[in-house]
């Protein structure tokens, strides 16, 4: 199914790939056993590039374009006054420099610590083999990957080289990688390696009978997510990263070179970055420990194990945690990982969670994410949102600091909570959050974990010459419970003695309010789509909040509910989520939330002229997708066709137990607009694993558009 859908995707984007039979497969590539195989996909215009040619190539257009290139020297360190990088110091002396790129390969972790910054990547061991010459070898011979072998075979001259990417993998140097090593080789390890050369051989049974020529093994660095690091480091200004290629490099350097310098001109990255920033990479991943257990399972995670909607990673795990933890692991929680925090995914109701398969399919899981599904829609649930990332700005130039950088109005009553996003000079979206005004010059701004560090460094590069505010990360000081349903009233009302009332306490408002022994924040919001409210509450005091919460809530039907349900009643509802959903490149009106933008407040925010320039545009949409089956499972990347004809894909998807179907958002192109009418008319169809599901969009959600249940 992997397969499957991978090639739905590439043949959206003029990619030629055909899923093939076992016996095509053998007439492409004689030498391969395929007694075992289903099928295969075949990209029939894949090739090889040469690396020396390419790097001699791209050396000699650099040069031709003004470049100097000078060899055989070392960087020592970097020059810089105040937060700016100026220069490198080499040993033949320093260098000044408008800009600094640190593109050091696996070295680059060593060289950004001189600069006091943080660039997470660990080596790893990477082998091949190479044999001698092999009869039925030749150069039209197709590369094979074979994922369950973690192998590929391509031919190399008249010999076949075996490449491994094995599921457990050995660091090398963690400490320190040697400065005088950048063409040398590693004594492979044949104890280790067999069992896995042996495996994948399997595939070509006639490698058995071939002389060895080498056996190769040399460091490849990997990162903690095995996506690349690129763009300016939130640390120090004038420094940019582009590092952590994880072994697809050849692949990836000319459209990383193509970013980055159009990154360096123009300031802002023209390709969606979300997944790539190096401002997710977080000071721990950095650690001695952490590096070492995490490489361990990256080469395996590369070629295949990381694609699965299921997949979590298994090493480095535990390292933050909501004082409600224990708790939640009582109650049976599976957790997921994100952004080292541990955050449940759902509560088995036995206690026991049996180990969840990488799988695009429904599992054991799928009947229990449904039931804390309906028990938000019908009663009242209580989801751990403590990873979310919180922000205190405080001071004379507070307001005017988020009235800059803020779409959105944010600067208006106490107690008042503002939707909005931050945009670039183009109108992209960089951070899509909430600001709550708590005092004349005190906001708390709350956005998701993986945007942390690119909200800090916007609100420190706001603060103008002159002015005078502080900026707190907070996000450890506070346990964040939203309590979610038609009944969360009730609940509260039942603990609290102030008045909750529409009229009391209307949506989009915070305030302290007592719950229990305690007198917490409480921001009336929600991103599920019913009656709901937030609460912020100091981590000293959250089992006792929690308990007196589960306490009262008994006979409600109270139960604690993980982020599977919180993902499918988002969806439901068409809320958006800020890195898998939208990006630095959708706008507020590409994006369906031209709603949150204050057209016509005076200041003059950040990207604001482009958006106005923009206002009329409706070609390229963000749209609710809903299918009329309801067997396939949406994802995300599967296309949408219109008539049978490419417009768009899923950003995201997955099922939807309100509307018994799989439901998503996709991005949906038409030069004629986007429109609510066009929309509705028959012919859309979603493709899911090859096959064509009849679809219906619209612009608004499927789940309550009305938000009568958001306001009750």
């Amino acid at each position: 199914e992997t397969l499957l859908r991978e090639r739905d995707f590439q043949i959206g984007y003029g990619v030629p790939n055909e899923i093939i039979s076992p016996r095509e497969v053998s007439e492409l590539f004689p030498l391969a056993r395929v007694d075992d195989l289903i099928g295969a996909s075949y990209v029939v215009d894949e090739g090889r590039a040469d690396p020396v040619g390419v790097a001699t190539s791209m050396a000699k257009g650099a040069r031709m374009g003004g470049a100097t290139i000078i060899e055989g020297i070392s960087v020592t360190g970097f020059t810089r006054t105040g937060r700016r990088i100026t220069g490198v110091t080499t040993n033949s002396g320093n260098v000044e420099a408008d800009t600094v790129v640190l593109c050091a390969g696996l070295w680059t972790r060593q060289l950004a610590r001189k600069a006091g910054i943080d660039v997470p990547l660990q080596a790893a061991e990477h082998y091949y083999l190479l044999t001698e010459p092999m009869e039925g070898v030749h150069r039209d011979l197709p590369i094979i990957e074979d994922l369950e072998c973690y192998g590929y075979f391509r031919e190399e001259g008249d010999g076949m080289l075996v490449g491994l990417f094995e599921p457990v993998a050995a660091p090398w140097h963690p400490k320190q990688a040697p400065e005088d090593f950048a063409f040398g080789t590693i004594p492979p390890d044949w104890d280790r390696m067999t069992p896995h050369l042996e495996k994948a051989m399997a595939r070509i049974p006639s490698l058995s009978e071939a002389g060895i020529r080498t056996f190769f093994c040399g460091p490849e660095s990997f990162t903690a997510d095995v996506l690349p690091l690129l763009g300016p480091a939130p640390e120090v200004d004038g420094l940019f990263v582009a590092a952590g290629l994880n072994s697809v490099g050849i692949l990836m350097g000319g459209g990383i070179g193509n970013v980055m310098a159009s990154w360096i001109v123009d300031g802002i990255c023209p390709v969606d970055i979300a997944a790539f920033s190096i401002e997710r990479a977080l000071p721990f991943e950095n650690s001695l420990r952490f590096r070492t257990e995490r490489t361990v399972e990256q080469l395996g995670v590369l070629f295949g194990d990381g694609s699965f909607p299921t997949f979590h990673q298994h090493t480095a795990r535990g390292i933050r945690r909501s004082p409600l933890h224990e708790t939640w692991e009582k109650a049976g929680a599976y957790f997921g990982v994100s952004a080292g925090w541990e955050f449940p995914e759902w509560f088995s109701p036995t206690g026991e969670n049996p180990e969840v398969p990488w799988t695009w399919d429904r599992g054991h899981w799928t009947p229990w994410i449904a039931s804390e599904h309906k028990t938000v829609r019908e009663n009242v649930g209580v989801m751990d949102m403590t990873l979310m990332s919180k922000f205190l700005v405080q001071g004379p130039s507070a307001a005017i600091i988020l009235d800059r950088l803020s779409a959105n109005e944010v600067v208006g009553a106490i107690g008042r909570v503002v939707y909005t996003q931050w945009c670039n000079d183009r109108g992209g979206i960089e951070a899509d959050l909430t600001v709550t005004r708590l005092g004349e010059e005190k906001f708390m701004v709350v956005v998701s974990d993986v945007t942390h560090r690119r909200v800090e460094r916007m609100l420190l590069d706001e603060i103008h010459e002159g002015e005078f505010a502080t900026i707190t990360d907070v996000t450890a000081g506070f346990v964040i419970l939203t309590v979610q349903g038609p009944k969360s009233r009730e609940l509260l009302e039942r603990v609290s003695p102030d008045d909750l009332s529409n009229e009391g306490f209307p949506y989009l408002t915070g305030r302290e309010i007592e719950i229990g022994y305690s007198r917490i924040l409480v921001l009336r919001v929600t991103y599920v789509g019913e009656l709901g409210y937030e609460l912020y509450i100091p981590s000293d005091q959250a089992v006792s909040v929690w308990q007196t919460l589960e306490a009262a809530g008994q006979d409600l039907g109270l139960r604690p509910v993980g982020l599977g349900a919180l993902h499918s009643l988002r969806l439901e509802k068409g809320y958006r989520d800020y890195g898998i959903d939208i990006d630095n490149t959708d706008t507020p009106i590409s994006a369906g939330l031209a709603f949150a933008v204050a057209w016509d407040k005076p200041t003059d925010f950040r990207g604001k002229a482009a958006l106005v320039a923009l206002r009329a545009d409706r070609t390229s949409r963000l749209v609710c997708v809903l299918l009329d089956s309801p067997e396939p499972l949406l994802h995300g990347s599967e296309p949408v066709l219109k008539d049978g004809k490419w417009v768009g894909y899923l950003q995201v998807g997955g099922f939807g137990p309100t509307l018994g179907a799989s439901v998503g958002l996709a991005t949906i192109d038409n030069p004629d607009g986007v429109t609510a009418d066009w929309l509705a008319e028959d012919g859309f169809e979603v493709v899911v694993a090859g096959e064509r599901y009849s679809a219906r969009l619209q612009l608004r959600p499927f789940y309550d558009p009305d938000r009568s249940r958001v306001l009750s």
